[in-house]
């Protein structure tokens, strides 16, 4: 059942990178939103079924995620970044407890 966070952090990156591109033309929101879309995706996938590295490919996503977000919501303080920061933690912390169960 841990793989249901991953596809819905994949679709909401996905579409958060499509919107930044609709409303700003920002390349890199398209590039970022998709790419780390497809890491939440494909450790969903990994996850569902029982390969390895499935949680690891989450955190790193997740991770990923936390860089680019964290700084930019303490820069800014708008409730987007802070919520994508929030989400980013959050997850890192679920699949990293996954990984540390499984050792």
């Amino acid at each position: 059942m841990s793989h249901h966070p991953s596809y819905t952090l994949a679709g909401l990156c996905a579409a958060g990178g499509i919107a930044g591109f609709v409303k700003a033309r920002s390349y890199p929101s398209l590039a970022a939103g998709l790419g780390v879309g497809a890491l939440y995706g494909a450790a969903g996938y990994l996850i569902q079924q029982n390969k390895d590295y499935g949680h690891e490919t989450a955190v790193a996503a997740s991770a990923i995620l936390g860089g680019a977000m964290i700084p930019r919501a303490l820069r800014s303080r708008k409730p987007l970044p802070v919520s994508l920061s929030l989400i980013s933690l959050t997850a890192g912390t679920f699949y990293a407890k996954k990984v540390y169960d499984y050792l």
